[in-house]
């Protein structure tokens, strides 16, 4: 019955969640440029499952990065997925291929 004293007391539950919620700052998604929608094209291209990246994509008003392996490319939904991580294709910013895989 001690034990309970000592148990995390949270007033306001998700009152964390909000203030950090609150902290993001939401930027627009940038528009590429003719010779960045053309690198990216070739490097798509290029890609194949069981590369090694770095993508870096807009998502919810704010970039993400994510690393891993390509799971899958999906031409029909415009998508590419690292791990378990599905990506638009017209959310993608930049890919850089880790390790031996060279595009």
């Amino acid at each position: 019955m001690r034990a309970k004293q000592f148990m995390p007391f949270a007033a306001l539950k998700g009152l964390t969640e909000a203030l950090q919620a609150q902290e993001k700052i939401v930027v627009p998604q940038a528009e590429l440029s003719e010779d960045q929608l053309a690198d990216l094209d070739e490097k798509m291209h290029r890609l194949h499952a069981g590369s090694l990246v770095t993508v870096v994509y807009y998502q919810k008003g704010e970039y993400l990065k994510k690393t891993g392996m390509v799971a899958k490319i999906l031409p029909q939904a415009r998508q590419l997925q690292v791990v378990n991580t599905r990506i638009d294709f017209d959310a993608i910013y930049s890919i850089d291929v880790l390790e031996g895989d060279t595009l």
